[in-house]
This record gives structure tokens, C-alpha cells and sequence, in this order.
């Protein structure tokens, strides 16, 4: 009984800490602000539900974010959701940081913009190593892929972001 209410405890001091990061994620993975938090939700939700397997002293982010990745890929099947069907623009989501200045929200929607054009899997993979901080390795285990493939997506994303970077350079 300690253990489960020690569990409970980490979880919830857990959500309420990383719940940010978890929503920033789950735009990323949604592509849509309504879809982002009704996912955050469930994921938080899942989490509080199967406290009693996650171990205490391991990384409770990466745990979190598997979920939300299970949870994300359970939801596409069980609805047959494709990107771009049925999704609002990126550019409707409002995420303003209220420490930084506004000249940096600005740059930082428009980072967001030129993601959020990325394929999905590309996307995903840039939020968790760029945006979250995880390690090759860590974004391998919440992909629950090998980390070559990490690898070779971020590189992808890097060549087709540069490019876009390019092009906008030499039409101005």
C-alpha cells in the first residue's frame, strides 16, 4: 500500500511539473490545439491509471511521453486519421511564452510553423530531440524505434528545413 500511494504522489507532483512540455508534445503529435489537449488529458489520465508501473527513480518524462505515444497511435488506428485530414492550422495555436519577448514568440511560431510542415514522423522526432531535450537514445525508447532511424529522420527534417531556409533566401 506505501508503495501505491508513493506512486500516486510522484505522479501527480510529475504531471503538474512536466504537464507543459506533455501539452507541447501533443500539439506536435496532433497537429491541432483541441486534439493536443484532449490527449494531454487521456495521457494524464493513463498515467494516474497505471501509476503502480511506473518505477520510481526512473525517468518519469520518458514514461509519460511512451503513453502519450501508445495512446496517439491507438487513437490514428481506432479513427484511420491521416495527416491533414480533418486537422485546423498550426497557425490558429497560440504558444507564447510570457518570459520571452515578444520579438522571440514571433521567431518561435514561426520555427513552429516550418515543423508542423514537416511528415509526421519527422516532426516527431524533432520535438523529442530538439524541443524536449531527450537523447538519441531516449527518443528511440518513446518512439520505440531503432536509433538509426531517429538519426536518419533528423537528418531528414534538418535537409528539408535548410532547404526551405534556402529557397526563402533566394526569392527575397
Amino acid at each position: 500500500m506505501f508503495r501505491e500511494q508513493q506512486s500516486i504522489k510522484v505522479m501527480r507532483e510529475g504531471l503538474a511539473a512536466i504537464y507543459p512540455r506533455l501539452w507541447r508534445y501533443c500539439l506536435v503529435l496532433t497537429g491541432n490545439k483541441d486534439n493536443a489537449n484532449d490527449l494531454a488529458q487521456a495521457a494524464c489520465l493513463r498515467a494516474l491509471e497505471k501509476c503502480d508501473q511506473f518505477k520510481i527513480g526512473t525517468y518519469f518524462d520518458r514514461w509519460l511521453f511512451r503513453v502519450t505515444q501508445r495512446l496517439w497511435i491507438n487513437e490514428i488506428r481506432k479513427q484511420k486519421v491521416r495527416q491533414g485530414e480533418g486537422l485546423i492550422p498550426v497557425e490558429e495555436v497560440d504558444i507564447i511564452d510570457p518570459k520571452s519577448s515578444p520579438e522571440m514568440n514571433l521567431f518561435a511560431r514561426q520555427v513552429l510553423l516550418e515543423v508542423m510542415a514537416l511528415p509526421e514522423a519527422q516532426r516527431t522526432a524533432v520535438s523529442l530531440v530538439y524541443v524536449e531535450g531527450f537523447s538519441y537514445k531516449e527518443a528511440a525508447e518513446v518512439l520505440d524505434i531503432p536509433i538509426g532511424t531517429v538519426m536518419s529522420r533528423l537528418s531528414a527534417a534538418r535537409g528539408k528545413l535548410a532547404n526551405r531556409i534556402k529557397t526563402e533566401e533566394e526569392s527575397s
